[in-house]
């Protein structure tokens, strides 16, 4: 029976121990957090697979040699205080101990702070949208595997459905930083190697970070059920040398010059309506039949067949407007930013002409340029309008807040005057000491702790207009806020002494360095 006790206890300690070169365990990755969490995995298998030993072990000893055919009768008593205390505390302090290594590894992987690189991540159905910040450097990245390969016509390729046309690039020993959104539905970018996996929300904005330790390339995909292609949502990152790295921003910036020129160029050519449909149909296959099929069929109650499609069929305007600007609502996507002019001409034509429409239709690369000139025009044309308008709403307004004003002059001169309550005069180190607690708990979270914003939700604070022009004007937005933006107004929020001391600190941190101190009966005799 020793023999088999010995057996059963070398499986248990084999297992986990095994369990470090199977393919099928979490990998540890390629980044320091990664390496936490897979060294956490192991610890805690290894504490469960001790568990299991212990409680099966004496399980089966207990089976075996207190059975009724030896003779064995079952004890009679209840409780046991110094069992119960025992499997009590024995967990307790199991669970104790468990939790502060994980809470730390937690901890390390919510603090984006002190980035060298700052990366938007936007999700799309069904590709991903990479910004670089201060690099003046975006792109989309789709799957590339060939559509025969997942019809079936061909045999699967290594990477099947995890490779892509442009992959994201990222220096190794830096602090990478990604802001994560979404354009329509909720998506996740899982990256196992980085041990990052963070929802891309719409509306909403998720940080997360990793710093990669040596070059190579990593595969991740959506981990969020985003649509009927969500499988065809891959992530490929290539990790460069920081030498590299600057060299690949070099060959970017010059890549969309020679772009921009070759669009620049493009609005000159006149192409056949052979060459355009061969084109287009190419940019359909990798664009668009996700959606619409190859077929041009579309899914009936998803996606709408192309195939003598009213947009398809109607006047050209309406058809390069939806595929330029998508349709709000849908899962029509807005194409103006992620196809060239010439690219956009070739699908449509090709679309008016395939699948039995026949519509005879060419639309050159110029006819797209046109089109988005007379938008701009259209665009202008109309905020001239609303000028006009708000000068005549500004007119009228400015007469009733005349009439307004005379009639609080003779209130006040018949009505008693009221002392406002005392308010302490504060030096300008005392102002920003406080200033930048309350800005650290109530304005971060928006503005970010160096005041640098997030370009394009909210706004920098580094030599803004706001912060270094009038302090009335400042006053102002922080106590009344700024409507149809996230700016909320504070006057019932916080105190005058705080929303003075938070104004003086934004005005004299990040570089302002205005000098002005705005004393808490500045922010109360603006509010009267």
């Amino acid at each position: 029976m020793k023999q088999w006790l010995y057996c059963l206890l070398v499986v248990f300690v084999a297992l986990p121990l095994g369990a470090t070169e199977m393919p099928l365990n979490m990998t540890q990755g390629v980044t320091d957090i990664s390496g936490k969490v897979y060294d956490l995995h192991m610890t805690i298998l290894y504490i469960c697979c001790a568990i299991g030993l212990v409680v099966f072990g004496i399980m089966i000893y207990s089976m075996i040699y207190h059975r009724k055919s030896k003779g064995a009768v079952a004890a009679n008593f209840h409780e046991s205080t110094k069992v119960e205390i025992a499997w009590t505390v024995i967990p307790f302090i199991i669970l104790i101990g468990m939790a502060i290594p994980a809470t730390k590894t937690l901890i390390a992987m919510e603090d984006p702070s002190d980035a060298n690189l700052t990366i938007k991540i936007t999700g799309s159905q069904w590709k991903w949208h990479y910004s670089y910040f201060d690099k003046d450097i975006e792109f989309y990245s789709t799957l590339s595997t060939p559509r025969a390969q997942i019809d079936g016509s061909e045999a699967k390729g290594e990477h099947y459905l995890l490779e892509v046309d442009k992959p994201l690039v990222l220096p190794i020993n830096q602090k990478v930083r990604f802001l994560m959104t979404s354009d329509d539905v909720i998506h996740s970018w899982w990256v196992p190697a980085f041990a990052v996996k963070k929802d891309a929300n719409p509306g909403f904005i998720n940080e997360s970070w990793t710093r990669i330790d040596k070059p190579g390339i990593y595969r991740g995909q959506c981990a969020e059920l985003c649509g009927k292609d969500h499988g065809f949502m891959p992530i490929v990152v290539q990790a460069l040398s920081e030498a590299d790295f600057d060299n690949w921003l070099v060959e970017q910036k010059q890549l969309a010059s020679n772009a921009a020129a070759a669009a620049e160029a493009s609005m000159s050519q006149t192409l056949s309506i052979e060459e355009l449909t061969s084109q287009g149909e190419q940019i359909y296959i990798a664009r668009c039949a996700a959606c619409h099929q190859p077929n041009g069929a579309g899914l009936p109650g998803v996606f709408p067949s192309l195939i003598g499609s009213p947009i398809i069929k109607g006047p050209v305007e309406g058809h390069l407007n939806i595929v330029l600007n998508g349709k709000p609502g849908t899962a029509m996507q807005a194409f103006a930013k992620q196809l060239s002019a010439q690219e956009i001409a070739a699908v449509i034509t090709f679309e008016r002409n395939a699948w039995g429409n026949n519509g005879g239709d060419v639309v050159q690369a110029s006819d797209i340029g046109n089109f988005l000139g007379s938008n701009e025009a259209t665009t202008e044309s109309g905020k001239a309008v609303t000028d006009v308008a708000s000068t005549i709403a500004a007119t009228a307004t400015d007469i009733t807040n005349a009439v307004t004003d005379k009639a609080n002059q003779v209130v006040e001169a018949v009505a008693e005057t009221v002392v406002p309550e005392d308010l302490p005069n504060l030096t300008l180190e005392q102002l920003i000491a406080e200033g930048e607690q309350v800005y650290a708990t109530t304005c971060a979270a928006c503005h970010q702790a160096t005041g640098a914003g997030l370009p394009g939700a909210f706004p920098s604070l580094i030599g803004s207009p706001v912060v270094t022009g009038p302090v009335s004007g400042h006053i102002e937005i922080v106590m009344h806020g700024k409507p149809g933006t996230a700016m909320q107004a504070f006057s019932s929020q916080l105190s005058p002494q705080k929303m003075a001391a938070v104004i003086t600190y934004e005005r004299n941190a990040w570089g302002n360095n205005s000098g002005e101190a705005v004393q808490p009966a500045d922010v109360a005799s603006h509010g009267q």
